[in-house]
This record gives structure tokens, C-alpha cells and sequence, in this order.
């Protein structure tokens, strides 16, 4: 029967999206990588039409009673193809979503699990973050998404988490905490203590180029922190769906590093913001994908941030 019912779904949304036909069926892979924990992973790429905005990687955790979805993807239909991928592992109602951050790749699927039961929740900062970006974020992505953008709506949470916050899923509890600003003003992390499992959201990326969408110093701090959570694996917001833990933090805290000293060094030279973007963390750039799209925006932010530092 649930066979069935994902056919449908797959039909009616090549229906719908008639140019991504089959994409809402045929890209989706959600895999158990501990007992009771199920994650996708996304493209390491940029949102496109064509990736339907699957880029972020995203998880699930099934209590005894209930099930807690952690994000949701970037486009109505990527959240509705994980959904029906997560019905063929359970059918147990699903009580929480859990937005790890307000980035689009995270949160344009939430409606696809919006209904009776469902309390989605994120860090206490969501939902400003949200108010304030989210509107734009839909026209900016309508843009180069086209129709593969149809349907997706702002689903802000309802429950906030300001430091750390337990979930009880029926035997099964899972803690999530909320962090100083870092990759973002908003992040959370979500621990399954049964199995060890963190989903680190966007603290933590593999492969693909680290994001400062906050503070650096912060990142690096949080990055710091982090590595003293106990637990046996991660899943990182994009790279590797699954890693052992916490030597997975190891590039990413020299990318961090190597970008804070590039950055003191070109001030203190008094080089001008365009000139240290042009070098600041270039030695890291055999090392991550993605490099070009985002290493120059990370420098202007960090320059910006240690421009007045202290001598």
C-alpha cells in the first residue's frame, strides 16, 4: 500500500512539475544509519531547478510513539518526496520538525509536513530570522528555481529552543541546543542519545566550503564547543551524510583557522577589504568545493568582524 501511495505521489507531482517529471520520486534516498535514525543526502552544488533545491542533508529519528524530521529540504517538492520516502520506514505520527537553521536548502519543504500534531521548533532566533529573510529568500530563489518553487510558504516554529531543549519521543530522547551566532544567528544542534548520533545542521560542512552567514570568531567557537558533545557519528548540514565524530570537525576548524589568520594579517598590513578577499584563506582551496562560490563572501564577513579588533 505505501508503495502505492509514493507512486502517486510521484505521478501527481510530475503532474504538477511536468518538466522535473519523476524527480520527486527518483532523486530521493533516505538510508538508516543507526538503529531508528534515517538521513538523506543532499548534492554538494548550489539551489537549482534541476536539484530541485536538494543540496542540504536531512534526517529523521522514530521513537516508540512518535517520529521528530529534521529539516525539510528546498522545495515543496523535495519535503514531499522525503516525506513519502519516510512513510516507507514508518508510519508512526510525525510530532516534531526541526529547522536547524532559516537557510532556504532547510526550510522551503516545511510545508510538506505542516498538519494536525506537528510542532515544528528551532532556535529562539528562527523565527526573526525568518520574518526578516524569508520573503526574500522565496522571490530570490523563484528566480533561478522557476516552478520547481511552487508551493513552498514561510512555516515558522512554534516552539523556540533559547539554550537546550529535550524531545521525548517515546523511549527515545533526543536533546537539542542552541548555539551562540555562528554559521548563522540560528543555529541548532539535534542529539539522538541512543545511538550517538548528532545532526550537526550547517556547524558542521564536509566537502563542501564552510559558510559564514553570522561570525566567524563565533563559528570557531561553536566548532570548538561542539567537539565536546559525546557522541559517535554526525551528519553534517552538506558533504558525507554520515561521519565519525569529532574528528569530522578537523577540516573545517582549519578552514576557520587559516581564513582568521589570512584575515589579521592582510589588516594589520593594511590591505583593503577587496585586496584580502582576493587572498585570505586561499591556501585551503584544493580542499573544498564550492570554494569559489562562497571563500571571498566568507572573507568580507570576517574582515568586517576583525577589522576592529584590538591590536
Amino acid at each position: 500500500m505505501l508503495r502505492i501511495l509514493t507512486a502517486i505521489l510521484t505521478v501527481a507531482a510530475a503532474l504538477l512539475f511536468p518538466s522535473v517529471a519523476g524527480a520527486a520520486g527518483a532523486f530521493f534516498a533516505l538510508a538508516e544509519i543507526a538503529p531508528g535514525v534515517f538521513a538523506h543526502q543532499g548534492e554538494t552544488a548550489l539551489m537549482t531547478r534541476d536539484n530541485l533545491g536538494g543540496i542540504a542533508n536531512l534526517g529523521a529519528i522514530v521513537g516508540e510513539d512518535a517520529i521528530a524530521v529534521i529539516d525539510t529540504g528546498g522545495s515543496l517538492i523535495q519535503g514531499r518526496a522525503f516525506l513519502a520516502a519516510l512513510r516507507e520506514k514508518s508510519q508512526k505520527p510525525i510530532r516534531y520538525v526541526i529547522n536547524t537553521h532559516a537557510h532556504p536548502d532547510h526550510v522551503f519543504g516545511n510545508a510538506a509536513f505542516a498538519g494536525p500534531g506537528v510542532t515544528f521548533v528551532g532556535h529562539k532566533n528562527l523565527p526573526r530570522a525568518l520574518a526578516a529573510r524569508g520573503e526574500h529568500y522565496v522571490a530570490a530563489f523563484r528566480a533561478t528555481m522557476g516552478d520547481a518553487l511552487d508551493g513552498v510558504t514561510i512555516v515558522p516554529p512554534t516552539l523556540t529552543v533559547a539554550e537546550s531543549l529535550a524531545l521525548d519521543l517515546g523511549g527515545r530522547e533526543i536533546e537539542l541546543v542552541a548555539w551562540r551566532t555562528a554559521h548563522s544567528e540560528a543555529d541548532l544542534t539535534v542529539l539522538d542519545r541512543k545511538t550517538g548520533t548528532l545532526f550537526a545542521g550547517d556547524l558542521l560542512f564536509l566537502q563542501h566550503v564552510p559558510v559564514v552567514d553570522g561570525s566567524l570568531l563565533g563559528f570557531l567557537d561553536v566548532a570548538d564547543r561542539l567537539a565536546a558533545i559525546k557522541a559517535e557519528r554526525v551528519v553534517p548540514g552538506h558533504g558525507p551524510m554520515v561521519a565519525p565524530w569529532p574528528k569530522a570537525l578537523d577540516d573545517e576548524r582549519a578552514y576557520l583557522s587559516h581564513l582568521t589568520a589570512d584575515l589579521r594579517a592582510a589588516i594589520r598590513k593594511g590591505e583593503s577589504v577587496r585586496e584580502a578577499a582576493g587572498t585570505a584563506g586561499n591556501e585551503e582551496k584544493s580542499k573544498w568545493r564550492l570554494f569559489e562560490d562562497y571563500n571571498a563572501r566568507n572573507a568580507t564577513a570576517g574582515f568586517a568582524e576583525l577589522e576592529w579588533e584590538s591590536p
